[in-house]
């Protein structure tokens, strides 16, 4: 079908290179792809994090003895209690690093702009490390965070969970894991385009199959990395796909922001309708004429822009608020 995207959005999808398949990214072969995206890291000309920031990592044990980084990112003097927000990175639960220099840019930039303690959470990758590893980790960042914010200099009753795309996915999964583990509630929860559901019958999810950013083959590869053999199954645990969950009272105030022409519009919209009826408050944004993670690949559009003040708003509101 055909897509009326927004002529600067237009012009930055044209400009990305492309897989030999045509699309951005091709997920057949994780491995490689890998490769190909860490090739495009090293060319991209991300800046050094801000000097005003301060950084360093935790390495959190896991119960199996190996270790979780996060990538703390403090911006100005330990001189009062500041909310966090706890950020899981984009990537289809199957590519990315907090460790990537894009990554530790945009949480420093981000850090200082909302005058938060970024925490960013270098969560296990499918298919290593299935669903619900990631979310796992993120609950394992969250709660010792939560338990020892006043040596990082956290309010805890101020500290969000984030995440974009697959990152969405698995802040999610660790949002309900907090609620029915009976931990000290999450302030928000923000999901730019979020990764929900593997079931993938929306109509958006079979709408969207040339644009070449995070279409329906690329989703239909990474929820197979993420589930293996369990992808559509009736009994799929919302910990591993968040969109299969049927309770979602007691969840957070959530943040719910997606492009028209993106795989997961329907099923992230349908999440917020859900959420609304349990009573949870919701901000949701469509955002009309934008394609999957519009923000990142045309950062200096209007629509971005427009975008990116309403976000920060939210989060200034709920966060200091």
């Amino acid at each position: 079908m055909a897509h009326d995207i927004d002529p600067e959005l237009a012009a930055a999808l044209a400009a990305l290179p492309k897989a030999p398949n045509g699309a951005l990214l091709d997920l057949s072969d994780i491995p490689v792809c890998r490769e190909r995206v860490a090739a495009a890291e090293e060319w991209l000309a991300a800046p050094d994090p801000d000097p005003r920031v301060k950084s360093e990592t935790l390495s959190l044990p896991r119960a199996d003895g190996t270790v979780l980084d996060v990538l703390m990112f403090h911006p100005g003097d330990a001189d009062r209690a500041r909310p966090a927000l706890v950020h899981f990175h984009a990537g289809g639960q199957v590519l990315g690093s907090a460790h990537d220099r894009t990554a530790r840019a945009y949480c420093a930039d981000l850090a200082l702009r909302l005058d938060v303690v970024l925490a960013a959470v270098d969560y296990r990758l499918a298919p290593e490390t299935p669903a619900p590893g990631a979310a796992e980790d993120g609950h394992l960042a969250y709660t010792y965070l939560s338990a020892h914010a006043a040596e990082h200099g956290i309010d805890p009753d101020r500290i969000g969970l984030a995440g974009a795309s697959g990152g969405g996915a698995v802040a999610t999964a660790a949002a309900l894991m907090v609620r029915d583990r009976g931990e000290r509630p999450a302030r928000l929860l923000s999901l730019h385009y979020p990764m929900l559901d593997d079931r993938g019958e929306t109509r958006s999810s079979r709408e969207i199959t040339d644009l070449g950013i995070w279409d329906r083959q690329e989703n239909r590869y990474a929820w197979a990395a993420v589930l293996g053999d369990r992808v559509g199954a009736p009994d799929v645990h919302p910990y591993s796909a968040p969109g299969r969950a049927t309770d979602l009272a007691g969840l957070p105030d959530t943040f719910i922001a997606v492009g028209q022409f993106d795989v997961f519009r329907d099923e992230d919209i349908d999440f917020a309708r859900r959420l609304i009826a349990a009573g949870v408050p919701v901000d949701l944004h469509v955002y009309a004429h934008a394609f999957h993670s519009w923000d990142v690949f045309a950062p200096h559009s209007a629509l971005t822009r427009t975008f990116e003040q309403t976000w920060h708003d939210y989060l200034h509101r709920h966060l200091h608020g």
